[in-house]
């Protein structure tokens, strides 16, 4: 998630776990502070573009290393907050309180579509349950009143809004897995009656939102892509399709940039050439023809040449106006196709 998601996540859960043992200011911003310090792995040069967004939520989101960086978290942050008389109470209330924040921050990243490596040193597959966008103020807003209320009131029973904006968020959280859940039965039955049997499925939800669902089905020479309302009312999703370029990716799997984000983006990519430039695109972040991750990895040679990964990826030339005008009609159930 984005970071004043995580900041207000990990706010929220520091003063649920000490709001009564120390100033609620503190708990809330040592809180967010502690949920800040996974996401700066993402100041780090892995040598590559490639590798920098592979590496991007791995050892400092692993539950493991997190479980054992948080003592040493709360040994330091139990040095200075001397609101407890004992140091040995307060650091064992602010190692629970870390570890807490370190980890539900993790799990929320995994619930994006990204890809967060949870179980490392033991495996480094990037859990991603794509149920919630990176972005999404109804998860965000519900933690931001519940702090300020807390913060901001002087009665003995104040803690409480916290915990409703940590108990409504949360419950976003389930409604957006459950709206995700039904999308893909909805798909999945409409593939069925086309007869098709795509390799895999991809059901995202699109920006800020969970009415509107982004459906990628992918197949061996091209991909589809598909949006689904829930105010759709079980009307046939409309895709386009477009070309994969297997035959470039079989030219070029060989290349270490392009076998990582085919195992990073689950199969869901595409390759493209243009004046003798290879580039691999992460389909699951983006909708056509923008996307977020796309990568220059190869030169035209014979056989191909790799080159360091360069990132070639953006939003360059979107008409963000007419885009996010298309969203909000399209959230509402109109039938219109996406701005190309």
């Amino acid at each position: 998630m984005d970071s004043v998601s995580q900041f207000a996540l990990g706010a929220a859960v520091g003063l649920a776990a000490l709001g009564r043992h120390t100033a609620p200011w503190k708990a809330a911003l040592w809180g967010g502070w502690v949920g800040t310090l996974p996401d700066l792995d993402a100041l780090l040069d892995y040598g590559d573009a490639v590798s920098n967004m592979t590496l991007h939520r791995a050892e400092s989101h692993s539950i493991f290393w997190q479980s054992l960086a948080s003592p040493f978290i709360a040994a330091a942050i139990a040095a200075v907050d001397r609101g407890v008389p004992r140091f040995a109470e307060r650091f064992g209330r602010w190692w629970v309180a870390a570890w807490l924040v370190l980890v539900t921050h993790a799990l929320l990243d995994a619930a994006t579509v990204y890809g967060t490596q949870l179980a490392l040193p033991f495996s480094n597959h990037p859990f991603g349950l794509a149920s919630i966008f990176i972005i999404d103020p109804l998860y965000t807003l519900p933690l931001l009143v519940g702090l300020a209320a807390t913060l901001l009131a002087r009665s003995p029973g104040r803690l409480r809004w916290n915990r409703i904006g940590l108990a409504l968020s949360t419950g976003y959280l389930g409604w957006a897995v459950l709206a995700q859940a039904h999308v893909s039965g909805v798909v999945r039955e409409q593939l069925a009656e086309r007869g098709t049997q795509p390799e895999r499925v991809l059901v995202t939800p699109a920006p800020f939102n969970t009415v509107l669902w982004r459906v990628v089905a992918m197949y061996p020479d091209a991909y589809d892509e598909g949006f689904y309302s829930l105010l759709d009312r079980g009307r046939d999703i409309r895709f386009d399709r477009f070309p994969r370029n297997a035959g470039l990716y079989a030219e070029a799997a060989a290349v270490p940039a392009v076998a990582r984000i085919a195992w990073f983006s689950k199969g869901f990519f595409r390759m493209d050439e243009r004046d003798g430039r290879v580039t691999i695109t992460d389909l699951r972040m983006g909708q056509e023809p923008f996307y977020v991750f796309s990568f220059e990895v190869a030169r035209r040679a014979s056989p191909l040449a790799a080159v360091k990964p360069t990132d070639v990826g953006g939003r360059d030339g979107m008409d963000v106006g007419r885009t996010f005008g298309w969203l909000g009609r399209r959230l509402l159930g109109e039938d219109l196709q996406p701005p190309r």
